[in-house]
Order: C-alpha cells, then structure tokens, then sequence
C-alpha cells in the first residue's frame, strides 16, 4: 500500500470522525485531547481503529473455529465476503495457509500506521461494553426496522425470522450459528469498511458536501449489501419486504459504523444474526 493511499485512507476516516461528531466540528481524536475515562472515555477509545481491530480477533476466531468443525458436509460452507476477500487475496498472490495470517498482518499493520500518534489506552471492560452496547442495538434496530418496513407493506410487523437465508435454513444450527458470527465480521468489513468507505472517498473528492458525500455512499451501500442476499446458492428467493428490510437495517448499520466505529458495527451485525438464527428475534 503505498503512502499516498494510505494517507488518503487516514484523511477520509478523520474526515468520518468529523461528521459523527455531536457538535458538527472535529472528533475528539482529530485535534483535541481525547477523554480519558467514564462513558466519554468508553465512547471514544471504542470507535477507534484499535479497539475495532481488537474486537474482531474473537469474531474471526469463532467463525473459523465453527467453520472447521461445523462443515460436515462434502463442500465448506463459508461467509460470502470472506470469499471473496480471499479470492482476491489470491489474485494478487497470497495462496494457501498463509491467506488467514496476511488479513490479519495487514490490517494490523495498517491500524498501527494510523493510530502511531495517538493510541488508545486499552481498557479491558471496555470489551464488555462492546458486547453490551452491540447487543442493545442488534434488538432496538431489528425492531424498528421491523416496525418501518411494517408500515411500509401494510403489516403490523415485519418479522426478523424470514431474513435468515431460507437455503441456510437447511443446514445445521452450529454452522448457522458460525455463519452468522463470520458475517458480522466479513460483511462488515467488506460493505462498511471498503465499500461505504471507499466511495465516501471518492465522493468527497467532487462533492462540496461531506454528509451529503456520505450519505450517498450509504445507501449505495445498503442497496449492494440488500442485493447480495439473493445470489449465489445461499441466496434468498427475491422479495421485496425482505430487500427492504435488509435494505433499511444496512442503513442503520451504516449509522452505528460511523457513529460508533467498526467494533460495535460488526458485533450489531454478529449478535442481530445469533439471536435470527436462535429464534430469539
């Protein structure tokens, strides 16, 4: 990567803090002290590249972990994004076992390149926090959505359970189960980090307008993320309650990704998928 990309890539995430800042101006990592403890602390340091990096090591554990026991099948069963992720890898080079460790080293390498000024203090409840806050906004989201796309259709509520993948209904819960942890993690990755960030950083480029800008990029994003639910051979049968739904709740994962950094975003999105599969939503 080199530095000119790089250094874009840092500017496009100041300028995403900027815009998720209450008062419109600059972030409080962006140019003025950080806070240091209490719920100030605990929101800051979460949003950071760190603490996101940080949170998704246990993600991409489970989910290979769960993968490799849980296929039991005559072909692996994986996330989508991970896929592609790594067929791209492969396009560029990186082949076999080594696949795993160079996402991790460059995306760890990459982090550390943009927080060198100004790290984080690790905060070992703060990963708690993470789960807790993760977990109240998998089950607000899911029921606003839900009660949007309702009135939308003429429904008293549109129900989560129908958004499982009706062909990955078929398979086993604990590869279900892993399923939805990789996605959390890959999905997030893929529609939030790169894709939404990558046309935010290019939007900016000819837009005067950055929440504008961002917003564009948003749902651009959203309408991918809906869409890919219905192809390849997990896909869902196309609906449009459905579209709609994942539709609105990729908006809203968009929201909680700026507003609230990666960690929280792919933890939502992990949780939200769980308590699908489970039955609890």
């Amino acid at each position: 990567m080199s530095s000119e990309i790089t250094d874009e890539i840092a500017a496009s995430l100041r300028e995403m803090d900027r815009l998720a800042a209450p008062s419109g101006g600059p972030a409080s990592g962006a140019g003025s002290p950080a806070p240091q403890s209490g719920l100030a602390g605990y929101a800051h340091a979460t949003r950071t590249a760190t603490y996101g990096f940080l949170a998704a090591i246990p993600l991409l554990i489970l989910y290979e972990i769960g993968i490799l026991l849980t296929n039991t099948g005559a072909g692996e069963v994986r996330v989508g994004a991970d896929v592609w992720l790594k067929q791209l890898l492969r396009a560029m080079g990186v082949q076999g076992g080594v696949l795993l460790a160079a996402i991790v080293i460059i995306v760890g390498g990459v982090v550390f390149w943009m927080e060198r000024e100004r790290r984080p203090r690790l905060v070992p409840r703060y990963f708690g926090g993470i789960l807790v806050e993760s977990t109240v906004y998998a089950v607000v989201l899911a029921f606003i959505v839900s009660a949007l796309v309702g009135v939308v259709f003429n429904a008293a509520l549109w129900p989560a359970e129908p958004l499982a993948l009706a062909q990955m209904a078929q398979l086993s819960l604990p590869l279900q189960l892993s399923l939805s942890i990789g996605a959390g993690l890959y999905e997030e990755l893929v529609f939030r980090v790169i894709l939404v960030g990558g046309m935010f950083l290019g939007f900016r480029k000819v837009m005067a307008d950055q929440r504008k800008a961002y917003l564009l990029a948003a749902v651009i994003g959203a309408l991918v993320f809906s869409a890919v639910h219905y192809m390849g051979p997990l896909g869902d049968p196309f609906q449009l309650p459905s579209f709609t739904y994942r539709f609105v709740f990729g908006l809203a994962l968009n929201g909680v990704f700026l507003f609230r950094g990666f960690a929280v975003a792919a933890w939502t999105h992990a949780i939200y998928d769980v308590l699908v599969v489970t039955g609890a939503l």
